[in-house]
């Protein structure tokens, strides 16, 4: 399990280095960067986006995905976890020298949850390492992931750091289990996921740059649900 320990490592010292040099970094960095961050996010959206298959598969996904979101309310129970993060760290560690408001910290805090945890790079990344053994994906992913650690670090402070462990969960869960999955599908499928992982960054993309506040949290159970929809859509059709 190469990828998933690169890509934590990757977030914890950009975490470390955006906390405790931070101060050196310019403003114009500070502000600047985060926009590229968007953009970046946008742009492999857009990349995964592009292998779609069955587009109906797609969008039912989406929509009954991001439905099952809304009813059980992630975004405000992940808000809940950030806030716990957040509170935790603080009692333990200097406060970083920010004057972004909770509510913006809070928004922040999620985005880049989303970002590091359950991108459609870092999802399907992790289960072709399970199957082939090959952590590239991972490795590409921890690239980014550790510039944006350090710009976000910035300004959220040292929890930005701790979200290496709700990553590392989540990927080692799929390194683990992708022998069990990747039998079950088909390239189709896969096109699929990561269409609606391509959607999902996307989102988060805007997210970032501000642009549009999507409710990147509750769209996450598309993710699960898009290969067997899409299988399910092929057989009928």
């Amino acid at each position: 399990m190469i990828g998933p320990l690169i890509n934590a490592t990757a977030i914890i010292l950009g975490g470390i280095i955006g906390t405790v040099g931070g101060t050196k970094v310019p403003q114009r960095i500070r502000e600047r960067m985060p926009m590229v961050f968007g953009l970046t996010s946008m742009g492999l959206g857009i990349a995964m986006i592009m292998k779609v298959k069955l587009l109906p598969a797609v969008v039912l996904a989406m929509l009954i995905g991001t439905l099952i979101g809304e009813i059980f309310d992630l975004e405000e129970k992940i808000k809940s976890l950030a806030h716990f993060l957040k509170d935790f760290i603080e009692r333990t560690l200097p406060k970083p020298n920010s004057s972004i408001s909770q509510n913006e910290y809070i928004e922040a805090f999620i985005s880049v949850l989303i970002l590091f945890s359950v991108s459609g790079t870092g999802i399907f990344g992790s289960m072709n390492e399970g199957v082939t053994g090959d952590p590239t994906l991972l490795i590409v992913k921890s690239f980014l992931d550790f510039f944006t650690a350090i710009i976000f670090a910035i300004r959220l402070g040292f929890p930005v750091a701790s979200l290496a462990i709700p990553q590392t969960i989540v990927q080692a869960v799929l390194y683990y289990s992708a022998s069990s999955i990747m039998p079950l599908t088909n390239d189709v499928m896969i096109a699929d996921f990561s269409a609606v992982g391509g959607l999902v960054m996307l989102a988060t993309g805007f997210r970032i740059c501000g642009i549009l506040q999507f409710p990147v949290a509750n769209m996450l159970p598309a993710l699960i649900i898009a290969m067997p929809i899409s299988a399910l859509w092929a057989s009928i059709v």
